[in-house]
């Protein structure tokens, strides 16, 4: 293990180390355990993904996450260097749900809760919760985004800049 560290370009240490993972992904009890030790030793062999997640794809598995877990996700997003010293109240209302949630800087780490539709903010998103997960997934287009389905309300460009703050998944 360290001197593949050392030197990932060793093949032989590459090999010696994938096996040991096979022992311990065949011996181990645990399905995650097995699981992390088996990919480890197909990524010595084969190299690692290079191709990233398709949030299309996940559409199925989106729209059965709770909107609280989604902005969860969101917060482990931020860019703390780019959000420091912004102070930004975003509000979501999704008008198909019946849920308003309320999202803020502070500090440089997004906080989220549920809310009212009076809540103060710099901007209000209207929307319903397929078009948020399209726009999640880049398959609103500039028609979608102009549609009935979203409204917003407030400063568009402090929108902008706090959509900003997030890095790509």
């Amino acid at each position: 293990n360290h001197l593949v560290f050392a030197d990932a370009s060793n093949a032989d240490a590459r090999a010696l180390l994938a096996k040991a993972y096979d022992q311990m992904g065949y011996q181990a009890e645990s399905g995650p355990w097995r699981d992390v030790y088996l990919s480890a030793a197909y990524e010595l062999r084969h190299g690692s993904t290079k191709q990233a997640v398709n949030m299309t794809d996940a559409i199925g598995l989106l729209r059965k996450i709770p909107v609280n877990q989604f902005f969860d996700s969101m917060a482990a997003r931020i860019d703390g260097m780019k959000a420091d010293g912004k102070d930004t109240r975003v509000k979501f209302v999704f008008t198909d749900l019946g849920e308003t949630h309320l999202l803020w800087l502070e500090n440089a780490v997004l906080h989220h809760e549920p809310s009212d539709e009076n809540a103060e903010a710099d901007a209000t998103i209207k929307l319903t919760h397929e078009l948020f997960l399209n726009m999640v997934t880049g398959d609103a287009g500039l028609g979608t985004l102009m549609s009935d389905d979203l409204d917003v309300d407030g400063s568009r460009l402090k929108l902008v800049s706090f959509f900003r703050l997030l890095d790509k998944p």
